[in-house]
């Protein structure tokens, strides 16, 4: 089966910026501001980035596991993780998606941000698994005129991503610096996905970083695929997070704990029933592609401390990050 993930998925990650954009919320009836503990409901403001994945967040919203748990989400979508990262800091919603870049990228920064629960991620043994570009939604590919078939071939070469210092930059490098290629020897050019595919067929570049369904245009121009390079970073594990400012975990600790207990009903029952998951994840995006369409996404029943410290360990020994973040307590249990 053919699978794809939108685009907004990888589009979303890589942004740059931190402008709040809330918009299409949704939330149930009947909600009020009273905590949780109290025999009421409480309402949690979420920000998403407008993903298939969602979904699992959105069935388990359905099949009233939120409801059990004595919480109402009012969710919106924000142009892309700094943004809901800003927006959780700030206490403009009390959750936000965020993949682990971006929030080692904050948490860096000093930003109080806490890990609440796993959004997404690859299934254990991802990056081992027989077609681990099956798992990928993202994609390098090369010019057909440029002879590069292998990410061993790329030294010296012009890739375009959409963004510098951003996930498909860092992806990328770490496929070079597994292949032993020269990081510093890429010319780094900024296109946008459509530019890119049209640059792969002129040779104005030698390889992009795309994501579906650029990936598949690309193929379907006669463009070589050369690498699935998030799955080979990233491994296994968690890789989308819900995350929440200390602030709103410090106010809101029992309507977090029941939000955690949500999220795992949530995840387990997504990965028992993808099509249902996946279809509510199209129609809350508004996508016009089907279930068989999408790439099976992965809901990770927890975060494990290895799914950040990877990361972080890879973030600095590419010379993404200065220095390791300090990961004690930023994953907070599930109680």
């Amino acid at each position: 089966m053919n699978r794809t993930r939108l685009v907004r998925r990888t589009a979303g990650l890589i942004a740059a910026g931190a402008v709040l954009a809330l918009t299409a919320c949704t939330s149930a009836p009947g909600a009020s501001d009273a905590d949780a503990g109290g025999g009421g409901t409480t309402t949690l403001k979420v920000a998403t980035i407008g993903l298939v994945s969602d979904g699992a967040l959105l069935l388990g919203q359905e099949q009233g596991f939120f409801e059990d748990e004595g919480i109402v989400l009012e969710t919106s979508v924000v142009a892309n993780p700094p943004a809901g990262l800003a927006a959780a800091q700030g206490g403009q919603v009390d959750i936000a998606y965020a993949p682990s870049i971006p929030l080692l990228n904050a948490l860096s920064g000093g930003v109080p941000l806490k890990v609440v629960a796993p959004a997404d991620g690859y299934i254990d043994g991802a990056a081992e698994s027989d077609d681990p570009a099956s798992l990928d939604d993202t994609g390098l590919y090369a010019s057909a005129g440029s002879g590069i078939s292998d990410v061993a071939d790329l030294e010296g070469a012009t890739i375009a991503v959409p963004a510098r210092k951003a996930q498909l930059e860092v992806v990328i490098t770490d496929a070079l610096d597994r292949a032993g290629v020269d990081p510093g020897s890429i010319e780094w050019v900024v296109l946008d996905f459509t530019s890119a595919v049209a640059a792969l067929q002129t040779g104005t570049v030698d390889a992009a970083g795309l994501v579906s369904p650029f990936t598949s245009e690309a193929g379907e121009a006669g463009a070589t695929f050369v690498d699935a390079p998030s799955v080979g970073f990233f491994e296994e594990g968690a890789v989308g997070l819900w995350t929440a400012g200390e602030s709103t975990i410090a106010a809101k600790p029992d309507a977090i704990a029941a939000f955690q207990r949500a999220v795992a009903k949530s995840n387990a029952y997504a990965n028992e029933h993808p099509e249902e998951a996946i279809q509510a994840g199209i129609d809350y995006t508004g996508s016009t592609l089907s279930v068989d369409d999408i790439k099976l996404p992965f809901w990770p029943a927890e975060v494990a401390p290895i799914d950040l410290q990877r990361v972080d360990d890879k973030l600095v020994d590419l010379g993404f990050l200065p220095a390791a973040v300090d990961l004690e307590g930023v994953v907070v249990s599930a109680e």
